[in-house]
């Protein structure tokens, strides 16, 4: 197609580089690139190094005799603990799982009607949600023991999974990415005699699946390494980033455990988002756009 033709419609130019120009360019990013990653591989070396390798001056970025040890150290202390390694396991996964499926479910049922429908007091509810953005984790932190414990919620997972569901950036990310659905699609699937609830499940989520992965991305990491902090006291219902972490405080004598216990915190988050990277790509480059 011409360039005369795509004056006249509009359309954009076509990109005409070279090769010298694309490879400078893929070099460039490959570049940056592999500094990005460096501090993955560098987790991943330490975690094999035996201890004398660990206190080396000054480190090597290589292990050169790796071992297993590690590991090993890291499921004997596990085993030798009163509560059960698989305890531990179970209550990450349920505050993990249920926290992530609970938002995304919230934050769509929310944005829906924002997005494409206008009530009194619409446009006060989306204010309310972009003004929440602006506050930090710390400045609600006590509002948020205060009310939880009014709920009777300490000390249960409750505690944990509920706030994780009033997440005010994904319903700002939703809402945005909702918008984006023609209204006419929506239209014609009442013509048809689809209900809201059909419509919700059918076409509206279906069609911003890329939105809601992004939000499992966000949101996993944050519940995944979670603590309990000062919400949960009983041992029976820690998660798992507070069992190794209490291992790692052992000293110096578990450098080793301390650099097995990074790289099993940090690999399923990262499993996570290289599966899921296209969609999250995909998000962050439309959700602004409207029809």
């Amino acid at each position: 197609m011409t360039s005369k033709v795509r004056a006249v419609f509009g359309m954009p130019k076509r990109l005409n580089r070279s090769f010298t120009v694309s490879f400078m360019l893929f070099a460039l990013l490959a570049v940056f690139g592999s500094f990005m990653v460096l501090p993955l591989i560098y987790a991943v070396n330490n975690a094999f190094k035996p201890l004398d390798e660990l206190f080396i001056f000054p480190p090597r970025f290589w292990v050169n005799n790796p071992t297993t040890e590690n590991f090993a150290d890291l499921i004997n202390l596990m085993g030798n603990s009163w509560v059960p390694l698989s305890r531990y396991i179970a209550n990450t996964l349920l505050i993990t799982l249920v926290g992530t499926a609970g938002h995304i479910l919230l934050a769509s049922a929310a944005a829906y009607p924002l997005a494409k429908y206008r009530f009194p007091g619409s446009k006060i509810l989306f204010t309310i949600v972009i003004l929440s953005l602006m506050f930090s984790p710390h400045v609600t932190a006590i509002p948020n023991y205060m009310v939880m414990s009014w709920l009777g919620w300490i000390n249960t997972h409750a505690s944990i999974i509920v706030p994780s569901l009033a997440f005010s950036l994904g319903l700002f990310l939703m809402k945005q990415f909702m918008e984006q659905i023609p209204d006419a699609l929506l239209e014609a699937a009442k013509i048809d005699g689809a209900n809201e609830y059909r419509i919700f499940w059918s076409i509206v989520m279906p069609n911003v699946k890329p939105a809601w992965l992004t939000l499992m991305i966000l949101q996993f990491p944050a519940l995944w390494g979670t603590d309990g902090g000062s919400f949960i006291y009983s041992e029976n219902l820690k998660t798992l980033h507070y069992a190794l972490s209490q291992i790692v405080q052992g000293g110096i004598a578990r450098a080793g455990v301390g650099a097995a216990v990074a790289l099993l915190l940090m690999i399923v988050p990262i499993t996570l988002f290289v599966i899921s990277q296209s969609s999250v790509m995909q998000t962050m480059a439309t959700s602004g756009m409207k029809e």
